[in-house]
């Protein structure tokens, strides 16, 4: 393959890669094997405490005997298995262990509530849920409704010596999040399960094109459905990144993992890239507010620092930013949103380590572009094809290649494509076509073959026929000085169809007025790309891994126009 980004790949990126024909726990057990006494994780509840740490040989084992449990249980090849914890060691033994009996991981995001683990348990299939004690109570609630045959129970405490462990779980108990479950045959300890079975887990035949991992997505457009990904597809995007990352040191890096497991970009950017390169891995549970990620990496030196631009954007806007030392930071992959220049540019200033802008999504495993960390880059985009991922950019009517400069959608086939989506053949064949995955982005090429991602193909506001891109108001209103957080949403008006309304979030201590944010606009946009509507806020609502929910936005201004309607019509 002959394509223009090659020229920008750094000094020791390979255009292409070698993948073995492994599984995702082959390569644990090779970090054990190379750096048995080297610790893999360190896990942090609170920064004030000591952290509970285990080794690479320590952490096989566990995920053998957690395996050999499961076998116990029943458990059996192709089985799912569905994991609903915050980063922690019990997450990365219950994934690991599960996947050494070729059962399939099922990732469930802790704040579902019951309705939404009752769709993805009955979706799934899944018949063993791996979850926190305090979330139990919402497992009762439909437990009944699913396929559900056994609950494991993980008191996140356990890992820690005394006299933390206990401090742990009494500010669990008096924040009301420790539950104690009830005691019956399907409902298990999970620390019990593994002091009870030895690591002697049964030879199950994986091949790496065995699907392992169900990665909900769809969820801030429509009803969640399964990513089917392969223990190929993990490792190869973990293969890729590592490649990408030319000046990490296998076995010497830390890399801060603030950003969610539940979530693809966080499980295969920290857990499992981090492993794979034999790193120390930081687990931060909850890193909200981000003074305790703060905290984290200047007490643990961290060095790799995958992110979202609302962690780098808080960081940035922190006002005790400058008493933390964050000068360990080398390097930071961001992803999951649209990275601001301004924010990319401050935290470089504050840190001194680099900071770029990447792409993917949930059907990918998820990462397929990335700016280089150290060679050429390009303000705006989202970088260049990593390793062995084909790119094109295809019209929306006819899917003929666009040319350079010209928009349409992104289009990318790769290893780490996904087989498809679980029990979704339709869904799948408009996705998926000739092995080209169809993202649903809107993007151009540049000559260079530098990418850039104009907008979701749902997300375009079409305002009087023109249409209007909201990421390019939200670049704009990014340079606006008073500016923390901007998104920008269509909503319904009754001459232009659709109008663009802006949704901000003051930097602290500042004041401004709509016209103010409305004349800036005004100055660097066309008249027909300026909002029409500004509105302050708090916050904005987020997916946990810090994705900002436009839709939740829509559906509010749904809901007022509903609302008005009523009115006027009594």
């Amino acid at each position: 393959m002959s394509a223009p980004w090659f020229r920008y790949y750094e000094e020791g990126v390979p255009q292409s890669i070698d993948y073995p024909d492994v599984s995702l726990p082959d390569l644990l057990d090779k970090a054990a094997d190379e750096t048995p006494d080297k610790i893999a994780l360190r896990f942090f509840v609170n920064p004030s405490l000591p952290p509970a740490t285990m080794t690479y040989g320590a952490l096989r084992e566990a995920t053998r005997r957690f395996a050999t449990a499961l076998d116990g249980l029943g458990v059996k090849q192709n089985d799912r298995v569905a994991i609903m914890l915050p980063n922690s060691i019990q997450y990365v033994i219950a994934f690991y262990g599960a996947l050494r009996l070729g059962a399939i991981v099922v990732n469930t995001n802790p704040l579902y509530v019951a309705r939404e683990m009752k769709h993805q348990f009955a979706d799934s299939g899944a018949e063993t849920v791996v979850l926190l004690n305090s979330f139990f109570p919402r497992l009762e609630e439909i437990w009944q409704d699913t396929p559900v045959k056994r609950a494991i129970v993980v008191d996140i405490a356990a890992p820690f010596a005394w006299p933390f462990r206990t401090l742990i779980r009494f500010v669990q108990k008096r924040h009301g999040e420790y539950f104690k479950p009830p005691r019956r045959p399907d409902v298990l300890d999970f620390d019990a399960l593994i002091d009870r079975y030895p690591p002697l887990p049964p030879t199950v035949k994986i091949n790496s094109d065995d699907v392992c991992l169900f990665q909900y997505t769809g969820g801030t457009t429509g009803v969640p459905k399964a990513a089917m990904l392969t223990h190929l597809n993990l490792v190869a995007n973990a293969m890729q990144i590592a490649s990408w990352f030319t000046k990490a040191e296998p076995q010497h890096e830390v890399l801060m993992a603030a950003i969610p497991f539940f979530h693809v970009y966080g499980m295969t950017t920290c857990m499992i890239y981090g492993l794979y390169q034999s790193f120390e891995i930081v687990l931060v549970p909850r890193p909200r507010p981000v003074d305790i990620v703060m905290k984290l990496l200047q007490k643990t030196r961290s060095t790799v620092f995958p992110g979202v631009p609302t962690l780098y954007t808080a960081i940035n806007n922190h006002p005790d930013v400058q008493k933390y030392d964050l000068s360990s930071v080398k390097a930071c992959l961001s992803g999951a949103a649209p990275l601001p220049v301004e924010v990319q540019q401050t935290f470089e200033r504050l840190t001194g380590g680099r900071l770029v802008e990447g792409y993917g999504l949930t059907e990918a495993a998820p990462v397929t572009h990335c700016n280089p960390l150290f060679g050429t880059r390009k303000e705006g985009s989202i970088g260049i094809p990593m390793p062995d991922v084909e790119a094109r950019i295809v019209d929306l009517e006819t899917g003929e290649d666009r040319p350079a400069g010209e928009d349409g959608e992104l289009v990318v086939r790769g290893p780490q494509v996904m087989k498809g989506y679980w029990n979704r053949p339709e869904e799948t064949a408009e996705t998926i076509r000739d092995g080209w995955l169809f993202t649903g982005d809107m993007a151009k090429m540049d000559e260079d073959g530098f990418f850039y991602i104009v907008d979701r193909k749902k997300d375009i506001i079409i305002a009087s026929g023109f249409n209007v891109l909201p990421r390019e108001i939200e670049e704009v209103l990014y340079q606006h000085p008073k500016v923390r957080e901007a998104v920008v949403a269509g909503i319904p008006d009754p001459y232009r169809g659709e109008t663009p309304k802006a949704y901000i979030v003051l930097k602290e201590g500042e004041t401004a007025t709509p016209d103010e944010i409305l004349e800036f606009c005004r100055k660097n946009l066309a008249a027909y790309k300026v909002p029409t509507a500004v509105e302050f806020r708090d916050d904005l609502p987020k997916t946990m891994v810090g994705k900002i929910l436009r839709r939740v936005l829509v559906e509010e201004e749904l809901k007022k126009l509903e609302q008005q309607q009523r009115d006027g019509g009594e």
